[in-house]
């Protein structure tokens, strides 16, 4: 089996691990370096692996073959320059940093290095993720169709050959929770405004967008469609989407927030 090494354990890091073991990979082929001690407790109580503090406590003369990087992206030049000490030809990088280039993280490890860039999102954490990646040139087809695997645990993966896509990637899937997230609080909250109890109303925006999100995924029909199924002429939800598609409504609102996350995630490049 692969040796696997990731260097933060947030919550996508979390997310990986136990795909990874879910999907067959042994507790003992995974080294976690997490120099939060609190997170590091949460992390050996959920998955019995010790994470160690920095990367001056890995064995000596350790060679994983796929090294997880899931830093934060404002602290990455810092924190992952030890790591460049890991390249060789056996070893691939996978990063999962937010905003960071492939360029920027050949500056931190080296040229040589074989790096894939990967922008999975939140829904992971239930192995209903979707995950987008490109690798570099000196990464391997043997090591592309690992990683494949290894993302895979957590739900989809689509590879691109574009990298400049990976901005907008990310603003759409990457941070697209969120904005589904805030869809299921607002319709809640309007439906307390419109004299429905504060537990219904939640209850009632949990079940319809969890609901609406599977029908998707099991449809083939195009999400126009599904909009258009729902709606009869001159009834409720026509009304409703008549405030919701109008001047300043949510399609123009989306593709503003799309923008303004997508240059956030360019600023975040270097």
């Amino acid at each position: 089996m692969a040796k696997l090494l990731l260097v933060g354990c947030g919550k996508m890091g979390g997310a990986l691990i136990r795909g990874w073991i879910k999907s067959g990979t042994a507790i003992a082929d995974i080294t976690i370096v997490e120099p939060d001690a609190n997170m590091a407790d949460l992390v050996f109580s959920d998955f019995a692996i010790k994470p160690i503090p920095s990367f001056n406590d890995l064995e000596k003369k350790y060679s994983p073959d796929y090294v997880f990087l899931a830093v934060k992206p404002q602290n990455a030049s810092q924190a992952l320059a030890p790591y460049a000490a890991l390249v060789s030809d056996k070893t691939t990088f996978v990063s999962i940093l937010a905003g960071k280039t492939i360029g920027a993280l050949e500056k931190i490890l080296g040229s040589n290095a074989s790096i894939v860039r990967a922008m999975p999102n939140t829904p992971s954490a239930i192995g209903r993720g979707i995950t987008v990646a490109i690798n570099n040139a000196s990464t391997n087809n043997a090591a592309i169709k690992d990683i494949g695997g290894l993302l895979g645990a957590v739900g989809e993966v689509a590879w691109i050959d574009d990298e400049k896509l990976m901005d907008a990637v990310t603003a759409v899937s990457g941070s697209g929770p969120a904005y589904i997230f805030l869809l299921a609080e607002t319709l809640s909250h309007g439906g307390v405004m419109a004299g429905l109890p504060v537990e219904l109303a939640d209850k009632l925006a949990r079940a319809t967008v969890s609901g609406a999100g599977e029908l998707i995924s099991r449809s083939d029909e195009t999400l126009e469609m599904l909009r258009q199924n729902v709606t009869s002429p001159g009834g409720t939800t026509a009304a409703a989407l008549e405030v919701l598609m109008g001047s300043n409504g949510m399609k123009e609102l989306m593709v503003k927030a799309i923008d303004a996350a997508t240059k956030r995630s360019k600023e975040l490049a270097d």
